[in-house]
């Protein structure tokens, strides 16, 4: 079974198709919670000069790009050496370099959430200046793109348009990835990263010639591979807990490209500001019942307190910066004593 492809403008009040458009997106976020999306606006020329520093920077000695290992931020920018990351306690055969919204640090008091020291600068290679401009402009323009689908979603729930919007308000929190993959031998793991629900709003993957990304089917399956000119969305717990449980944040993994070759992709990820809680909208009666409620790890609950359920995901994921900054702060931030659906 192959994911539906939407073009952006085809939820554009002034499209004769408009509602059927609308409907189609619905069961595909309700049912999947995944599609491709084409007509997005965003240059192929912007996303072949990411695609090509991230080459650039990949290939550069490992020593060098450990200059900006994540370890050194507190905001867990910058780069993560293969096999350093994990993914329900296994480690993922990727590295990847990430740049969250560009913006100071928080002032600092006594009485500051611990999720406060997530926001702040990124680390840059020095040695590649095309490198920010481009990760910038890329962001921001995923970032419009990401308002304007959610708006349509909130359309496609039976909303105002803007429904959404306060949770996003003038920070969201941000964050993008240029990720490579490496080919590998191993007998034991095929694990590019482990199988997954992302915990934003929305994500989005730009996708560059090898294949590797895979979305749960029931008790299998199904291969997501390149498709020119679209990105890959899929849906956050956040939004799906923000849906009331209509739409669907689904399960998916990347294997492990084999031998020497090896995958490149860039994912965007929209979050709400870091101060920001979570509770479901009332949806109209026949999508309430619906809705599912949502199935989340026992073991990693999903917290309604964006700043802290985020928080949570990085320290699990990288517990050498867990460590280094915020010791003392585990307990509180795996959710003891704190809400979670």
């Amino acid at each position: 079974m192959a994911l539906p492809t939407f073009a952006l403008h085809d939820f554009d009040a002034s499209t004769g198709s408009h509602q059927d458009n609308i409907f189609r997106l619905r069961e595909a976020a309700h049912s999947h919670g995944f599609f491709y999306l084409s007509g997005h606006g965003i240059p192929e020329s912007l996303i072949a000069g990411a695609f090509r520093v991230s080459r650039e920077f990949f290939d550069r000695p490992d020593a060098v790009k450990r200059e900006i290992e994540n370890w050194h931020s507190p905001h867990f920018r910058g780069y993560t050496w293969t096999g350093s990351e994990l993914t329900r306690g296994a480690r993922d055969w990727r590295e990847q370099l990430d740049f969250g919204a560009e913006r100071p640090v928080r002032t600092a008091s006594a009485d500051a959430p611990p999720w406060a020291l997530l926001e702040g600068p990124n680390q840059w290679p020095a040695d590649i200046p095309a490198l920010k401009p481009v990760v910038l402009e890329l962001q921001a323009q995923l970032t419009e793109v990401a308002s304007r689908l959610l708006r349509a979603l909130a359309t496609a729930l039976g909303q105002d348009a803007e429904v959404f919007t306060p949770l996003i308000g003038e920070t969201p929190t941000l964050l993008l990835k240029l990720i490579r993959y490496p080919g590998s031998d191993f007998a034991d793991s095929t694990q590019g990263v482990g199988a997954h629900k992302d915990t934003g709003l929305l994500t989005f993957v730009l996708q560059h010639e090898q294949s590797g990304l895979e979305v749960q089917d029931g008790e299998g399956w199904i291969a997501v591979p390149p498709r020119a000119g679209t990105l890959v969305v899929n849906i956050g717990e956040m939004l799906e807990l923000a849906s009331g449980g209509y739409l669907h944040a689904n399960v998916h993994r990347v294997v492990t490209p084999a031998g020497r070759n090896d995958r490149l992709s860039i994912a965007y990820f929209l979050n709400p500001h870091l101060d920001a809680r979570v509770r479901p909208i009332a949806l109209p009666a026949a999508l309430q019942a619906a809705a599912r409620p949502s199935a989340h790890d026992p073991d990693n609950p999903l917290l309604e307190q964006v700043g802290l359920n985020l928080l949570k995901s990085q320290l699990r994921s990288h517990p050498e910066v867990a460590r280094r900054y915020y010791a003392g702060v585990a307990d509180t931030v795996a959710g003891k004593g704190a809400e979670h659906a």
